[in-house]
């Protein structure tokens, strides 16, 4: 859900049938401050970022998806072509939360909402809306994972 270029609808194709063939990210345990683990894709090459959670009809309530950037930055998420609400959460490099989005909802117009953190990040975290409140996910808390 990252935005990106105008190459968008290719690398949308390419993620798509990747993911059909089963040729997807990585998943690892990230958790929470409460203690609750969420099974996590790892999104790090910019096509899967691109595509996020796209076309997804929903997240299941034991999932997640981690962003991972190279720099920390203002990364920016959209909800382009995403069918149901979610907490954003941006994390620092030492991931303490530094911002979190709450139940933001799917774009259903052009041009789209774009959410960006009040601090630099190099993590983003994406869950069903509502869990970031409920598992405690508030400025400053940790979230606990081990990279792949």
């Amino acid at each position: 859900m990252r935005r990106t270029g105008p190459a968008l609808t290719v690398l949308v194709a390419v993620a798509f049938g990747a993911a059909l063939l089963g040729a997807g990210p990585a998943m690892i345990p990230l958790r929470l401050p409460s203690g609750k683990v969420l099974q996590s894709e790892v999104m790090v090459k910019d096509e899967d970022r691109a595509m996020g959670l796209m076309f997804r009809p929903s997240l299941p309530s034991d999932r997640g998806m981690l962003f991972i950037f190279e720099q920390p930055d203002f990364h920016t998420i959209w909800m382009k072509n995403c069918k149901f609400p979610i907490d954003i959460v941006w994390l620092d490099a030492g991931r303490r939360v530094v911002d979190v989005a709450p139940s933001v909802p799917p774009c259903k117009a052009d041009p789209c909402a774009v959410y960006q953190p009040m601090r630099r990040a190099s993590y983003v975290v994406e869950m069903n809306a509502g869990e970031a409140a409920r598992e405690k996910v508030v400025l400053g808390a940790a979230l606990e994972f081990k990279l792949p």
